[in-house]
Parts: C-alpha cells; structure tokens; sequence
C-alpha cells in the first residue's frame, strides 16, 4: 500500500500476520513487564515512605494504617498489569489458533462433501456369482454337514 493513503494503518498490516501479531504483542509485553517492574520499585519505596512518615502523637500503627490505601492502590495496579501482559500472550496464541482453523475449515468442508457424496452414492459392489446350473445349490451353514446323513435342511435339536 502507498505510505500516503489517509486511510492506510501499519497496525492493519500487523493484523493480517499472525507472525506479525505475535511480534508485536511480545514487544508490548516486554514494555509492560519492564513498567511493572518499575512500578514494583516505586511501590516498595512508596510503602517505606509512607510507613515511616509519622507526625507527632501518632500511636505506633498510625503511619501503617494511612499507607494501607497507598500501597493498596498500586498492588491493584500491579495486578492489572500482570492481567494485561497475560492477555497479551494469550491473544497471541488465540491469533495464530484463529488462522489454523481457517486453513483448516477449507480442508474439513472438502473432507465432509467428499463423506456426504460416499454415504449419499455408495460405490458399485460386484454381484454376486449366480449359481451354477445343475449344481446342487445348498446352504452348508458353516462346516456343512457333519455325518454322512445329508442335513440339507438343518433345525436345532
């Protein structure tokens, strides 16, 4: 495409590839788990600080309890970031996993007409041998008869 098109994006590009998708997923993760772990550092200095900020006439826990809502708020962010690095990878692989399902829809929709054709036109089996003229024509069962009796018509006993 002409880098001059208003409507041209690079992210549309990306989109198209999944090679390209996951590529540029890992790059975003690694910028979040660098910011995370930035943010880990800022969030242990915070809590000392905040910790050992005491103002005159507080009782030894005071300082703790003001830093709680602190040091609460950055854990959630914390969390949200670990969320978002995860479902970065987990887009990733959803990407590649849609494409493999494209191609292989193609091939199962062929493969299923092709079974549908079978089951709908069975192939022509070849008749079986009429018997032969002037042959006796009887059903032996299994081991046909098992005296010297003939049992031409056999029941059970």
């Amino acid at each position: 495409m002409n880098s001059n098109d208003p409507n041209h994006s690079p992210l549309r590009d990306v989109a198209q590839n999944p090679e390209a998708t996951a590529r540029y997923l890992a790059d975003v993760r690694r910028v979040l788990l660098d910011i995370g772990r930035n943010l880990e550092t800022l969030a242990l200095e915070t809590r000392v600080y905040c910790r050992d900020t005491h103002v005159e006439g507080d009782r030894f826990y005071d300082a703790w309890l003001r830093a709680q809502p602190v040091e609460r708020a950055l854990k959630d962010v914390l969390k949200n970031v670990e969320a978002v690095t995860k479902g970065l990878e987990k887009s990733a692989y959803k990407r590649r996993a849609h494409d493999e399902a494209v191609v292989n829809t193609a091939r199962k929709r062929k493969e299923k007409a092709l079974e549908k054709q079978r089951k709908n036109h069975p192939p022509l089996q070849a008749a079986p041998n009429p018997p032969q003229q002037g042959a006796a024509s009887q059903n032996l069962g299994y081991g046909g008869p098992t005296s010297i009796y003939d049992m031409g018509n056999r029941e059970s006993a």
